[in-house]
């Protein structure tokens, strides 16, 4: 198999579940920006949410987007409604004509599986697919580490996680599932494989993803947007004299470690003030009076300033895969720490990885 190498390319599309929200609506518009500026013509097709980055092209919508996670939630099937969408997706490529595709995230209810990839197939045009999560040698979930579960590696069978994403409210499909997704995932000839961790590449090498290329290439942040900055987020929470722990995540299930968060809470005195960001307004209500709860925000420059608050960041995922907001935050913190010479313990991140949270503090 031949390497993929950027030379000479003239166009490429990358597609992904959203643009400019979330890590990796993000990561493919940092990516977008930086094929321009080498003068390579790019695009990026998307199915959720609005974004007003030029280059980002937005197929789907609301409805389409509802039906799927419907024929998901009763049929246990992700990933094989959107037909429509999905060759909306494939006119337009067709329109653009790219010299390399660059698959993201196709999860997430918004496109077809078994279209898109016979159609990759067929035109046997290189392809890179960068992988955030496991979700595509699974036969169902994208993260399974946290639960020491193996089945992905011979054939998913009587999932333990059917009632987590994507729920499936009535069956279980992941052995199904495993069999489809290891026939059309390999049935592309040209195919490099990008992962941001060792950890999630070692993942790769053992599932049938492995007869493909493999590169590592870590997340990366803007070191202009991401640095000290001034805020007025302690006087407006009437916390100047506290010391701030904080803790982000795009979506605070289980595995983000709310609970944890929750725990601490009691465990600590006046002088500590925990900000959670990312949270539904349903969680916000659930919180203890101590706890200061922020909605999931898209506003890069609120996040910054939140980052420069903290004095301590917090982690207690149980499974992550080179995430984007702990650079972020390290960056913050670090660089502070280095102006205002401050010590390094008041400033260093606490990363709680697989470890129980509560006995770190006590």
């Amino acid at each position: 198999m031949r390497i993929i190498r950027c030379v000479n390319i003239m166009k490429v599309v990358q597609i992904n579940s959203v643009c400019s929200f979330g890590s990796t609506g993000r990561i493919v518009v940092d990516l977008s920006k930086e094929m321009t500026k080498s003068n390579i013509e790019n695009y990026i097709i998307y199915g959720i949410g609005l974004s007003d980055y030029p280059l980002g092209i937005k197929i789907g919508n609301k409805i389409d987007l509802r039906l799927h996670q419907l024929h998901t939630r009763l049929l246990g099937y992700h990933g094989y409604a959107s037909k429509l969408m999905t060759r909306k997706i494939i006119n337009k490529l067709e329109e653009i004509q790219p010299d390399i595709i660059h698959l993201h995230n196709i999860h997430s209810f918004y496109l077809n599986i078994e279209i898109l990839f016979r159609y990759l197939a067929e035109i046997n045009k290189p392809v890179i697919w960068t992988l955030h999560d496991c979700w595509a040698f699974t036969g169902h979930c994208p993260h399974f580490d946290y639960i020491h579960c193996e089945r992905w590696q011979i054939g998913c069978y009587n999932c333990p996680q059917k009632y987590s994403y994507p729920i499936s409210y009535l069956f279980d499909r992941s052995e199904e599932q495993w069999r489809i997704k290891k026939k059309l995932f390999t049935s592309v000839r040209d195919m490099c494989i990008v992962t941001p961790s060792h950890w999630l590449a070692g993942l790769v090498q053992k599932s049938f993803l492995k007869k493909y290329d493999i590169k590592i290439i870590n997340n990366g942040i803007d070191l202009e947007i991401f640095k000290p900055t001034s805020s007025s987020i302690r006087k407006n929470f009437g916390i100047s004299d506290k010391y701030v722990i904080l803790g982000v995540a795009s979506y605070w299930g289980m595995r983000k470690g709310l609970l944890h968060f929750i725990q601490l809470s009691e465990k600590l005195g006046e002088n500590y003030q925990i900000i959670l960001v990312g949270l539904t307004h349903k969680q916000k209500k659930m919180l203890p009076n101590n706890i200061i709860g922020i909605t999931r925000t898209n506003n890069i420059q609120e996040l910054v300033e939140l980052y420069s608050v903290a004095d301590v960041f917090v982690n207690p995922t149980l499974e992550d895969n080179f995430p984007t907001v702990l650079l972020s935050i390290e960056v913050n913190m670090f660089l502070e720490s280095l102006l205002n010479d401050l010590s390094e313990i008041q400033r260093m991140i606490y990363i709680l990885f697989k470890i129980n949270f509560i006995s770190i503090w006590y």
